[in-house]
């Protein structure tokens, strides 16, 4: 009886963690993992619906499964300068919070106001969508604003040649037009407490989910233009046991001043290129004095040419001999031409 317990709760959580991916095939999958029929795994999907945490849409041949939210509000707020932020968080979102950990809590406050705070003094928008939706693995939050487009805004702000220029400059952090109102820091540290952090504004879509052992799968995709201004969605899995504290030492010193930098590098890559002159390596490099320590992140990039690594890892660390930079996540090939140019620095300083 005892092993029977164990196999039906390993099929729940199975199913559980799976169907949000694999809403269409989510039992074929149960079968193959289990070995069990097809009438077995139809028992286990008809009790999940029962329970309340699956939702089924289609008919027999076509059916869908989703978590189903134990949560889930949408509303509008109209957007002035000095609306607080944090009146939006207490009578409207924490409200609407279940059964929740302090630390998801006190990520989703630090994450939302952020959010929120960014579309009050920067979008130019005068209203705000803002969503809720909680299930029973994550909670999800929105805010859609109609303004300018934060990669636009961003763009204008920093004389940028156009908006993908503008969302490698964001990943770095640090990023402000008003210094006196704002560290440039919320985005950065946003979009590394939570699970899954998007951003959709005009042409480009920005996602950073996170993985396995703290690593993440960071993409770009060119999408038709969104004319609303900007959408920013914030997922974070209930179980977790991150906190804010945790997040933020990683990044500060030991002064609590933001001194590290994790860059994606394939985020200075444009479609079709590949990154092998000095002017990618400068447009990557840019604002690098404002760190000590940079870790660039060459996840999903196969190779660099001979120039771009000249100027990062030669010509950049001699001039700011004061800076760290830590590459990692690189190729063979990668590893190849930054050992390249590193002897090259050496034959000419001996």
């Amino acid at each position: 009886m005892m092993r029977k317990s164990r196999e039906n709760s390993a099929v729940r959580l199975f199913i559980l963690d799976n169907v949000e991916k694999h809403p269409s095939n989510v039992s074929r999958m149960a079968m193959e993992q289990f070995a069990l029929s097809r009438n077995a795994i139809n028992g286990y999907m008809r009790r999940l619906v029962n329970e309340g945490l699956l939702e089924p849409t289609g008919n027999t041949k076509a059916r869908h499964y989703k978590p189903k939210p134990i949560v889930y509000e949408m509303f509008t707020i109209e957007l002035f300068a000095g609306l607080p932020e944090d009146i939006i968080w207490r009578h409207r979102i924490a409200p609407l919070i279940k059964n929740v950990k302090q630390n998801v809590i006190d990520i989703c406050q630090y994450c939302f106001t952020e959010i929120l705070n960014n579309a009050i003094d920067h979008s130019a928008s005068k209203d705000a969508l803002i969503s809720y939706t909680q299930t029973y693995k994550k909670i999800s939050m929105m805010v859609i604003d109609h303004g300018v487009g934060i990669f636009e805004k961003i763009r204008k702000d920093f004389n940028l040649v156009d908006p993908r220029a503008a969302l490698l400059e964001l990943s770095k952090g640090k990023l402000t037009s008003d210094k006196q109102h704002h560290s440039g820091q919320g985005i950065f540290f946003t979009s590394r407490m939570l699970d899954d952090f998007n951003i959709r504004s005009g042409y480009l879509f920005y996602t950073r989910e996170r993985l396995k052992d703290d690593e993440w799968l960071i993409e770009t995709e060119d999408k038709p233009k969104y004319e609303v201004g900007t959408a920013i969605s914030m997922d974070i899995y209930i179980n977790t046991d991150r906190t804010t504290r945790e997040v933020f030492d990683k990044y500060q010193g030991a002064d609590l001043s933001f001194r590290k930098a994790h860059v994606p590098v394939k985020l200075g890559k444009y479609p079709g290129e590949q990154l092998i002159s000095r002017s990618q390596a400068k447009r990557v490099l840019a604002r690098f004095d404002n760190f000590t320590e940079v870790i660039l992140d060459f996840n999903g990039v196969p190779d660099i040419g001979q120039a771009f690594a000249d100027e990062i890892f030669r010509v950049f660390k001699n001039e700011h001999p004061d800076i760290a930079i830590l590459a990692i996540n690189t190729s063979p090939e990668i590893k190849k031409m930054i050992g390249f140019v590193g002897a090259y620095d050496k034959e000419q300083k001996g």
